[in-house]
């Protein structure tokens, strides 16, 4: 989908995952305290949890990747690249340059966007070390700058490699289909109603959204 978990492929070996988030547990009980929905929800799926990526260019490079393209068809362009840079550094990016990169399967205007990527991390136009420290907004901003990274994008950056705990990514059409699912009987379901929902959820959004991915996918999302 163009703005959705689906668009998304699913890992390779390079890609390093990280623990259980730390709030995980507390978030779950917090939201089937005071939300009948996922009261029902959560414990259909155990110990299931988000699954976190740490490194931030090679997630942010598989996300332009994966926009709105089939899971399928992202893993296949995704493979065919690490075919050309194995390690998939801002460095082999570039040296590979757009006309290998497009021989990968990428659009000539995503393989622009992936050399734009790592020319700012390149440059250290991005401060990486600081993401850690900075608010989930400040992160934002300073991602959209980069071309081809929209909120979106940067939102799912948030969820799965910075693992905050209370994003509610309201351009993800997979979030409002399970908010239309789950809270309205199918019906569809403005950002409006989405936000009026998850002002239940509070600060535990990101978990609450990760549920509503499950409550239409069961198998866990790995960004």
């Amino acid at each position: 989908m163009a703005q959705g978990i689906s668009a998304v492929a699913k890992p390779v070996e390079i890609v390093t995952t990280v623990g259980v988030p730390a709030y995980w547990d507390d978030a779950k009980l917090e939201l089937m305290k005071r939300d009948r929905i996922m009261r029902k929800l959560i414990p259909r799926f155990g110990d299931l949890h988000l699954i976190g990526r740490s490194e931030p260019f090679t997630t942010l490079a598989r996300s332009i990747v994966g926009q709105q393209i089939s899971t399928k068809a992202a893993e296949s362009v995704w493979q065919r690249l690490l075919a050309v840079c194995p390690k998939c550094t801002p460095q082999q990016i570039l040296k590979a340059g757009e006309v290998d990169l497009s021989g990968c399967g990428l659009s000539k205007r995503k393989a622009e966007y992936i050399l734009d990527l790592a020319e700012h991390f390149k440059e250290k136009r991005v401060h990486v070390e600081k993401w850690t420290e900075m608010q989930d907004e400040e992160v934002i901003a300073e991602l959209i700058q980069i071309r081809g990274i929209g909120r979106w994008t940067a939102e799912m950056f948030l969820i799965f490699n910075l693992l905050r705990p209370n994003i509610l990514p309201l351009d993800d059409v997979g979030l409002l289909k399970g908010i239309s699912v789950n809270y309205f009987s199918g019906e569809p379901v403005s950002r409006s109603d989405a936000r009026e929902v998850a002002a239940n959820w509070e600060p535990w959004r990101t978990v609450a959204t990760w549920y509503m991915w499950r409550s239409l996918d069961a198998a866990p999302v790995e960004y």
